[in-house]
């Protein structure tokens, strides 16, 4: 396989046409995001997140985050609340992922878990690529299982070339992650990265666990 790589904020509309067929037809991207490199495909084409699950050494009992380019694109895979209304309003586009209770349709998607995770991605190509795309992308740190999250281009093509239909890159990333709320119940925060414990409870009015 031969990888192309292009830089993924300076991409050409027909460079974007390709890269968004190409996914629909089960393609594999190693990509920027506004955290870590991450790595995505389409979240219904079970073949190419079998291929992540592979590349990454990654059980496939652990779900994947889904990546959407609005609340819109999210609603049909997910039981929304005002909490996640609240949240989204604030945070989104941001480092914010909410883990919400499935739909109907969202169901097949947990992979065994009570819930999914989802996110809008502030970054600039992404999003881009997002809202070409017009569904969700399922994605995941672009790292080996139990090995340290990629942030330099550097170590996302030489983990990564020809091993994957696209690396679309963005230079060095930080390594803090997104912030993680649970609201598949009463509200808990999972983990505390980019967005403050105290700046969730201000906008969601009650206390986190």
């Amino acid at each position: 396989m031969k990888t192309q790589i292009y830089p993924i904020n300076t991409l050409t509309a027909v460079q974007l046409k390709q890269i968004v067929s190409d996914i629909r037809a089960g393609a594999v991207v190693a990509l920027a995001t506004d955290t870590v490199y991450g790595l995505a495909a389409d979240v219904y084409n079970e073949e190419a997140l079998t291929r992540i699950y592979t590349l990454k050494r990654r059980p496939t009992s652990m779900p994947f985050q889904i990546l959407i380019d609005s609340v819109e694109t999210v609603k049909p895979l997910v039981q929304w609340n005002k909490y996640a209304e609240d949240l989204a309003k604030r945070y989104w586009p941001g480092a914010l992922t909410m883990i919400l209770s499935p739909s109907e349709k969202g169901k097949k998607l947990c992979r065994g878990f009570e819930g999914l995770g989802v996110r809008v991605p502030a970054h600039k190509g992404l999003f881009k690529l997002l809202s070409q795309y017009q569904q969700p992308l399922s994605c995941t740190s672009a790292n080996l299982h139990a090995h340290s999250v990629i942030t330099t281009e550097e170590e996302l093509i030489s983990t990564f070339q020809n091993k994957v239909e696209y690396i679309l890159t963005d230079g060095n990333l930080s390594a803090q992650a997104s912030s993680v709320v649970d609201l598949t119940a009463e509200p808990k925060l999972l983990r505390e990265g980019a967005i403050s414990r105290d700046d969730l409870q201000k906008i969601l009015q009650v206390p986190l666990k």
